[in-house]
């Protein structure tokens, strides 16, 4: 028996039955001193609602932080209401009505750097290479030319939504492809009775506009994103699209690439170069930075360092146009690119496998204002494939 318990145990005696004289003793049970619990309570925290980065995101959602809590609420109201008026006594959340929600307090939005301390090199050859992938260019139709950011205004008659379905375009192309960005367009369109304005994204409901978009990537997070920017262009900037790059980049969702190209297409200013993954991808296979950047942000600072203003409208959807049909990210057609008979692309491989697309480029006649189409097709299949009669 260990210490502890034979102090807290005692003997009690007591007569034998048998003889009188004889003394019985006997160990009582040990009682254990009670003890204070070296339990430490931890609060619950609900993880039922979404990522980190989308709770930060609901600016509207009151802060509760430094309310005192008369009782520690259950496991199923962890969470609160995004209705500040939500009755306490209800046991469901009540919805936001985000048409009555009043934009918070604008932040002061960080400038974003327009120029580099020391301006990066021009590479040479550059104005070859940029000539070069322009005749390609237009020798075939790319994806981005009939469903990319600059399709979503063709719809549209008011000025005001022109800009706006563009900027929605934009949200929505995040690591999503064209054809599923243009068809997500059409189907909020529809869903809005005919034209994409402001007033009508913040009085759908969040379930309408997911519906609408659900193809896309991130489609929840960007429902957030687009029902919280709306609200803030209604109430910030007159129910219309910023006209610079820092306002823009204030509004949920958005970023410097989505912004110099809104820029470019709505209001047709040529401010910075929106560099995607493609202009980013490519630039680096071309070997036009020194050392290569890691992210697109030093990629549009050196590309903005050399490159004349006036081409910053067009290299966006050349090099974008490019890496969808020639310079692929898997299976690059360095077969079929007149950089690697120049000797102007640094990374052009050997192409060796049968199992490619096979691309068929059309020749530019003379008078041509829209570009020609091309033929894409796997090898393996047995169709007779059309080849355009030459030019006589």
């Amino acid at each position: 028996m260990s210490a502890k318990k034979r102090a807290a145990s005692s003997l009690i005696s007591r007569a034998s039955q048998f003889n009188s004289q004889v003394t019985l003793f006997e160990i009582s049970e040990p009682q254990e001193s009670p003890r204070r619990s070296k339990r430490i309570k931890t609060e619950v925290k609900d993880e039922s609602l979404a990522d980190l980065e989308d709770l930060n995101l609901l600016k509207f959602e009151p802060d509760t932080s430094n309310t005192p809590r008369k009782s520690k609420p259950s496991k199923k109201a962890a969470s609160t209401p995004l209705d500040p008026a939500a009755s306490s006594s209800s046991s469901t959340p009540q919805k936001i009505r985000a048409a009555d929600v009043k934009s918070p307090k604008k932040a002061k939005a960080k400038a974003i750097p327009q120029e580099l301390s020391t301006p990066h090199p021009a590479p040479p050859k550059w104005w070859e290479t940029y000539d070069t992938i322009k005749e390609m260019r237009a020798r075939f139709v790319a994806p981005v030319d009939t469903m990319g950011c600059q399709q979503a205004q063709v719809a549209e008659s008011d000025p005001k939504n022109r800009r706006y379905a563009t900027l929605v375009s934009l949200m929505l192309s995040s690591q999503t492809k064209d054809v599923v960005t243009n068809a997500a367009v059409d189907n909020l369109r529809e869903a809005f009775g005919g034209s994409i304005s402001i007033d009508a994204m913040i009085a759908a409901d969040d379930s309408i506009i997911s519906k609408a978009i659900a193809k896309v990537g991130f489609w929840n997070r960007k429902t957030t994103y687009l029902k919280q920017a709306a609200i803030r262009l209604r109430d910030e900037f007159d129910s219309d699209v910023p006209s610079t790059v820092d306002e823009l980049c204030s509004l949920p969702g958005v970023g410097p690439k989505m912004a110099f190209l809104a820029l470019q297409i709505a209001w047709n200013q040529n401010d910075g170069i929106g560099v995607d993954v493609h202009v980013h991808r490519i630039t680096n296979l071309l070997g036009w930075h020194k050392p290569p950047t890691k992210t697109p942000e030093q990629t549009r600072l050196n590309l903005q360092s050399w490159l004349p203003k006036e081409l910053y409208g067009d290299i966006n959807h050349m090099l974008v146009g490019f890496g969808q049909v020639i310079c692929l990210p898997v299976g690059p057609r360095c077969d079929m690119c007149d950089l690697s008979t120049k000797g102007l692309c640094p990374s052009a491989r050997t192409v060796t496998s049968k199992n490619r697309k096979e691309i068929v480029f059309t020749k530019v006649t003379k008078g041509q204002e829209s570009p020609p189409k091309v033929e894409i097709k796997l090898e393996e299949e047995t169709e007779k494939k059309f080849v355009p009669p030459a030019d006589p």
